[in-house]
């Protein structure tokens, strides 16, 4: 493994520190959204238990101690309920892109590494060939062998270095869009069951009443 290291030159060491930052997002990202992901159908039928018992604060402060942008959407709605169903949803709308901006968070970096990786193994196969045919051409017409396999194996390294790290990139990548897919389609669900239960007839009520007090 040491010679390795060596072996693999510059190169190789700022391929792995690239593949450690990647790891570092992947893990930090996906502890994230696991946070975030929750059962948004049993979180909306206690809230709409709450709700109709009148008591809009305690909903507000459930929502506030639920992690995850359902439960940000489900508060925003909750806190503009007096208003229009427009203005509810432009409001839960903008909560929603916010919401969304913060999963997608440092997911660039993952895609950045994985298509820069294999390019810095490819950068390190150029260069241990050129050592190669710099060594050739100084000790010709009598190459030392060791000089020679020293570049060749700093270009198999590298390669290999960069394939190892894009590869697993890939797969890090999907799995992160996967689990926001699902969480936007969960924030999609939840923001649309709770505006039409905000501005269900009964509640159009309330908030006739609201206005008019």
């Amino acid at each position: 493994m040491h010679e390795i290291l060596r072996d693999g030159g510059v190169v190789l060491w700022v391929i792995l520190a690239l593949g450690a930052g990647e790891a570092l997002v992947f893990f930090e990202r996906l502890l994230h959204m696991r946070r975030a992901a929750i059962d948004y159908p049993d979180f909306l039928k206690g809230i709409r238990t709450i709700l109709g018992r009148g008591n809009d604060s305690e909903a507000v402060a459930i929502c506030e101690d639920t992690p995850g942008p359902v439960a940000a959407l489900v508060r925003t709605a909750i806190q503009h309920r007096h208003e229009s169903r427009h203005a509810i949803r432009e409001a839960v709308d903008g909560t929603g892109r916010a919401e969304l901006s913060r999963l997608e968070r440092r997911i660039g970096a993952v895609v950045t590494i994985t298509y820069t990786a294999p390019l810095l193994g490819l950068l390190g196969t150029i260069l241990g060939i050129l050592d190669t045919v710099l060594a050739i051409h100084r000790q010709a017409p009598l190459v030392d062998a060791s000089q020679v396999t020293q570049g060749l194996l700093q270009a198999l390294i590298t390669t290999a270095a960069g394939l190892l790290i894009a590869a697993p990139g890939y797969a890090m990548y999907h799995l992160l869009v996967d689990r926001i897919d699902r969480i936007t389609l969960d924030m999609e669900g939840a923001a649309t069951e709770i505006v039409a239960f905000l501005t269900a007839p009964g509640d159009a009520s309330a908030r006739t009443a609201k206005k008019e007090a």
